[in-house]
C-alpha cells in the first residue's frame, strides 16, 4: 500500500508551504518577535493548507529550540509532529464536525485546565470549526478570551462566516486563497521530477485545472494518472481520457471550422462528440477555456506564452495561426455565446441541441446585433482581403434583381 501523494509531500514548514505568502509570512514575523497570540483562526478553501500549516505553527511553538519560524526536525516534538509522525499528546487535533456540542466544549476546557505532559503548550486544533454550534462556542467563549498561559487555539474552517462573531473576535483571522497555476504547475514538476516520472506536453496544466487551485485536490488527481501510468510516463491521450476532458484536436477542428464558417465541417464535430460520449457541457467549457486562449493571444500578441505558461509549443503556434485566422473580434464575440450557452445548458433537458443552436449562433455573425456581429464580420473581411481567399456562403443565393417592367399606358377619359 503506497501513501497518497498529498501525505508523503506534506509541508513541514512554512517555507514548504506554497501559495500562501501572505499568511507564513506574518506568522514567522511573529514567532521570531515572540509575538505570539493566545488564538488563530484559519480559513479559506478547502485542500488550500489550513490543517497543515495548523501543525506547522503547533511545532514551532513546541520545538526545543523555539518558538522559532523553523522547527529544528530533530527534538521529540518536532519529530511526533513531522509527516507521519505519531503525534504528540500536547497537540490536540479536534474534527468539530462530530465534536461540536457544549458537552463536547466542557470537555475541552476541563483538558485545557491540565499542564502540558512535555512540551511547552497544550494546543488545540479544531478543524471544521464552522461546524460548532452557536451553544457550543458559547461554552467554549470564557476559554477562549482568557485561557491558561499553556493553552493555544487555532481553529481551521471552509466558512468563517459561520463562527460566530465573538470567537472571531478574539482571535488573529488568517484567509488561505486558491493557489496560482503558474505556483501549482512549478510544484508540480517538482513532485514529477522527484517521483522520476516523465510527464508529457499538456498534462500538468490539464492536471492544475483539474485541481481548481486546491492543492490536495490536484495532487489527488496527479495521484491517479501516475498510479494508471505505462512505463513511467504520462500520456497526454490517456490523461484526457481519464480526465474527461476533450482532446485539444478535436478543438482545433472546431477552432477552423469556425474560422472557415464551414458549417458541415462544424456539425460533424459536434456529431462526433456525441458520438464518442463525451459530454456536452464538458466539451463547452474545454470549448471557452480554448476561446479565452485566443482572446488572450489575440492581445498579448507575442507577450502570449507568458500568459499561456504550460501550453506545449506546437499547439501555440497553431493557436497563433487561429487567433489570426478569427480576428479580435470574431472570438470574443465566439467566446460571448459561449459563455451564455454553458448557462442555459445548467440542467438542460437536451445538452445536443442546445449545443448545435450554439454553433449555428457562432456561424450566424449578425445574429445577436449589436457591435460585436458587426466586428466579426470587418475582422473576417479584412482576413480575406489579406489572404485573397473569397467570401464563404452561408446561406441560400438571392437572386439578382430584374428590371422593373414598364407601366401600361393609361386609357384615356372620357
Amino acid at each position: 500500500m503506497t501513501t497518497a501523494l498529498y501525505r508523503r509531500y506534506r509541508p513541514e514548514t512554512f517555507q514548504e508551504v506554497i501559495g500562501q505568502e501572505h499568511v507564513t509570512e506574518p506568522l514567522m514575523a511573529a514567532l521570531r518577535a515572540d509575538r505570539v497570540t493566545h488564538a488563530y483562526l484559519f480559513s479559506g478553501p478547502r485542500g488550500c493548507g489550513k490543517t497543515t500549516s495548523a501543525r506547522i505553527l503547533a511545532r514551532c511553538l513546541n520545538c526545543a529550540q523555539g518558538p522559532t519560524d523553523t522547527p529544528c526536525g530533530t527534538c521529540p516534538s518536532c519529530v511526533e509532529l513531522a509527516r507521519g509522525g505519531s503525534g504528540s499528546l500536547d497537540v490536540v487535533e479536534i474534527d468539530a464536525a462530530s465534536h461540536n456540542g457544549v458537552d463536547d466544549a466542557r470537555e475541552l476546557r476541563e483538558r485545557a485546565s491540565f499542564a502540558p505532559a512535555r512540551d511547552r503548550y497544550k494546543i488545540f486544533i479544531l478543524d471544521e470549526a464552522h461546524m460548532v454550534t452557536p451553544q457550543g462556542f458559547n461554552a467554549l467563549l470564557k476559554l477562549v478570551e482568557e485561557p491558561p498561559e499553556h493553552v493555544k487555539f487555532i481553529f481551521a474552517t471552509t466558512e468563517p462566516d459561520k463562527v460566530i462573531g465573538t470567537i472571531r473576535s478574539r482571535t488573529h483571522h488568517y484567509p488561505f486563497r486558491l493557489v496560482p497555476p503558474e505556483s501549482l504547475l512549478a510544484y508540480l514538476e517538482q513532485l514529477c521530477a522527484a517521483e522520476e516520472v516523465q510527464v508529457g506536453g499538456g498534462v500538468l496544466p490539464m492536471v492544475v485545472r483539474a485541481g481548481g487551485g486546491s492543492v490536495r485536490d490536484t495532487l489527488s488527481v496527479l495521484d491517479q494518472l501516475i498510479a494508471g501510468a505505462q512505463d513511467g510516463a504520462l500520456d497526454y491521450d490517456r490523461a484526457v481520457a481519464l480526465l474527461g476532458y476533450t482532446d485539444a484536436a478535436l478543438l482545433d477542428d472546431v477552432v477552423d471550422a469556425i474560422a472557415a464558417r464551414d458549417g458541415a465541417s462544424l456539425f460533424r464535430v459536434v456529431d462526433r462528440v456525441i458520438g464518442t460520449g463525451h459530454d456536452p457541457r464538458r466539451f463547452v467549457e474545454d470549448l471557452l477555456q480554448r476561446l479565452r486562449d485566443l482572446v488572450v493571444i489575440a492581445m498579448a500578441g507575442e507577450h502570449a506564452a507568458a500568459a499561456l505558461r504550460g501550453v506545449p509549443a506546437d499547439q501555440l503556434d497553431r493557436m497563433r495561426a487561429q487567433a489570426q485566422a478569427l480576428g479580435p473580434a470574431q472570438v470574443s464575440r465566439a467566446a460571448d455565446l459561449v459563455n451564455d450557452a454553458l448557462t442555459e445548458m445548467t440542467g438542460a433537458t437536451s445538452p445536443r441541441l442546445q449545443l448545435e443552436l450554439l454553433c449555428a449562433r457562432i456561424l450566424l455573425p449578425g445574429a445577436d446585433g449589436g457591435q460585436a456581429g458587426y466586428g466579426a464580420r470587418l475582422d473576417r473581411l479584412e482576413h480575406q482581403l489579406t489572404t485573397g481567399a473569397r467570401p464563404a456562403v452561408t446561406g441560400a443565393p438571392v437572386a439578382a434583381p430584374t428590371a422593373p417592367a414598364p407601366a401600361a399606358p393609361s386609357a384615356p377619359a372620357r
